[in-house]
C-alpha cells in the first residue's frame, strides 16, 4: 500500500472513484437530491482545481492499482474515497494517517466535514463535532453533516 501525489492526467482516476463511491454508498444515508449535491460538488471542475494546487493523492495497493483518493487544503481534508470493493482493508486508514500526519506538521488542528458513511469512523480516531450544518437541495431534499475537528497539539 502507498500514496503518491496526483498528476492532472490522473483526473479520470481521481473523479471516477469519486462518482462510484458517492452513487453506491451514499444512496443508503442519504436522499436523492443530497447524492446529486455530493455528485456535483465533487465535479470535474472542482477535482481539475485542486490538482492543479497539488492537493490530490492517490493511494495504491500493493499492485500499484488505484483504490482511493484524498485530498488536503491546509489543514482540512476532503474528498477521502476509498472504492467500494476496497472498502474495509486499511486504505482509508493508510490515507487518514498520511493526512493527518502532514497537517499535524504545520497545523494545531484538523478540520473536516464529516459524511454519514465515515462520521463514526473520525469519532473513533478523536474527532469531535465542532458545526452542524443543512443545506437545501434539489427535490426538496436537506444535506445535513457536521463539521469535525481533531487537535493535533497545543495551540
Amino acid at each position: 500500500m502507498s500514496i503518491r501525489k496526483a498528476v492532472l492526467s490522473d483526473l479520470s482516476m481521481v473523479r471516477q472513484i469519486s462518482e462510484v463511491t458517492i452513487s453506491e454508498i451514499y444512496p443508503r444515508y442519504y436522499p436523492k437530491g443530497a447524492v446529486d449535491f455530493f455528485l456535483k460538488h465533487h465535479s470535474e471542475d472542482h477535482i481539475s482545481r485542486d490538482l492543479e494546487r497539488d492537493l490530490v493523492y492517490l493511494c495504491l495497493d500493493e499492485s500499484r492499482e488505484i483504490v482511493g483518493t484524498i485530498t488536503i487544503k491546509e489543514n482540512e481534508i476532503s474528498r477521502l474515497f476509498v472504492l467500494p470493493s476496497r472498502q474495509g482493508m486499511g486504505f482509508g486508514t493508510e490515507m487518514l494517517d498520511f493526512a493527518e500526519k502532514m497537517i499535524s506538521e504545520r497545523y494545531p488542528k484538523i478540520v473536516l466535514d464529516a459524511s454519514l458513511p465515515a462520521k463514526k469512523i473520525y469519532l473513533q480516531r478523536g474527532y469531535k463535532d465542532a458545526e452542524f450544518h443543512i443545506i437545501s437541495t434539489e427535490n426538496h431534499d436537506f444535506l445535513c453533516y457536521d463539521v469535525c475537528v481533531k487537535l493535533t497539539r497545543l495551540p
